[in-house]
């Protein structure tokens, strides 16, 4: 049977093969939040970052026909970052707005989440968002998480944005805040894993929302990319590498 080879896909096979110089192959400057597990995390062993973001890029850029550099930096200074030019492309579980949207350019939505809360194994009270009314909750610097919160609890809540999620887990460990808010695959994965027997996942998902890799405005690898996307979910490679790191997708 005949398949169509998406042009992006072609690119990829024109390169492998010789057709095409490896010279074309542009190399992409790449940022990451190396805090964001189990999206991207530095992997103590090899050095080297892991993670279900850096699977999908790697396999991305094979497919779309271009190198990369990965960068690391801060959640809160990524979207300036590309914004700026000063990197090409990002991927770190990056919800997709209208208000992000006005100057970077999104990919495809390539991941589902939402927000969750996350609170002590003992704490009884907290069912949904408006008990914590009142409460010290920890968030996260730049996160739509923190803007939910400031939306819908404003002064009737201490809350307090972290540089990152590691920072806002010991917290809630050591007793500093109350309950931590942030996007629900994180939250998950660190109750299931430091997390466990200490805190619980608890209430319904806030804001659903999706994820998006981030462009410069205007950048020409979007088209390539969600091209390689689509055509990643077409053919299984997709849900393979999500089924690696969350478990077989439900769709």
């Amino acid at each position: 049977m005949k398949t169509a080879l998406t042009s992006a896909a072609l690119t990829s096979a024109l390169l492998a093969f010789g057709v095409i110089g490896s010279a074309q192959a542009e190399t992409l400057n790449v940022a990451t939040d190396p805090s964001f597990v189990p999206f991207e995390m530095m992997d103590q062993e090899s050095g080297e970052m892991v993670g279900f973001d850096m699977d999908i890029i790697a396999e991305l850029a094979e497919r779309a026909g271009f190198e990369y550099e990965l960068r690391t930096m801060d959640f809160n200074g990524i979207i300036p970052a590309v914004q700026t030019g000063n990197v090409d492309i990002a991927i770190a579980g990056i919800t997709i707005t209208d208000e992000r949207a006005e100057i970077v350019d999104f990919s495809d939505p390539y991941y589902d989440s939402g927000l969750k809360i996350l609170v002590n194994a003992d704490e009884e009270g907290v069912s949904e968002i408006d008990d914590l009314s009142g409460m010290r909750i920890g968030t996260k610097i730049g996160s739509t998480s923190y803007d939910f919160l400031q939306e819908n609890l404003g002064e009737d809540a201490e809350i307090t944005p972290y540089p990152g999620t590691s920072d806002m887990y010991m917290a809630l460990l050591g007793g500093s805040v109350d309950a931590a808010f942030y996007d629900a695959p994180n939250v998950g994965y660190f109750s299931q894993t430091r997390g466990e027997g200490k805190v619980k996942v608890v209430g319904p998902l806030y804001e659903g929302q999706q994820y998006g890799i981030v462009f410069v405005k205007g950048s020409e690898w979007v088209e390539p990319v969600n091209e390689a996307l689509a055509a990643m979910k077409e053919d299984g490679t997709y849900d393979e590498i999500h089924a690696k790191w969350f478990g077989s997708t439900s769709e």
